[in-house]
């Protein structure tokens, strides 16, 4: 069986943080009825299914670019990067990579599919995994700048974390070009 990896990203719109993204190859058969664009699931819901992928042994890569990158090369072009940085990370080399978006990281074989998370399990797999490890970093990094309550928000443009920004300044973390 021909290996296929989806790949898709967390963070793109946030102020603060990484963008993540995750490239999931999965286990043959494996099907589960929530599995589906993370972005319409709950928590609970993204925790239960990413426990499941890993139970089942799909394959993982991850990449991710910090507001630094993000600021000199753009978000674009830093998505971009860590699209390739979680395909690389994989353990093995698939036959086909499916990505969510228009636009494609430069490895062989990439296929560019809008709204991709809603159509291919591969795909919707990545965006769990990708959502999953950035919020996870997002509330480790929420303990050494409590004052943004990235526990909450995950460095998302929230109105109390637009007010922190405004009261305490900007954090290392942040991402100066979309201030």
């Amino acid at each position: 069986m021909p290996w296929i990896a989806g790949v898709d990203e967390a963070g793109r719109g946030a102020l603060a943080g990484p963008v993540v993204a995750a490239a999931v190859v999965l286990p043959e058969g494996f099907t589960h009825p929530l599995l589906r664009d993370s972005k319409t699931l709950t928590p609970t819901q993204r925790a239960l299914l990413f426990h499941r992928l890993m139970e089942a042994g799909a394959l993982i890569g991850i990449g991710m670019q910090g507001p630094e990158v993000i600021d000199r090369l753009n978000i674009l072009r830093a998505t971009l990067l860590s699209m390739e940085e979680a395909i690389d990370s994989l353990p093995l080399s698939p036959a086909r990579i499916r990505v969510d978006g228009p636009h494609a990281p430069r490895q062989a074989g990439v296929e560019t599919y809008i709204r991709g998370d809603q159509t291919f399990p591969e795909i919707a797999a990545a965006s769990i995994v990708a959502k999953i490890i950035r919020d996870q970093l997002m509330q480790l990094l929420h303990k050494d700048y409590p004052l943004y309550n990235w526990a909450a928000n995950k460095g998302y443009p929230t109105p109390t974390h637009r007010l922190a920004i405004k009261t305490y300044g900007v954090s290392p973390l942040h991402r100066l070009s979309f201030l």
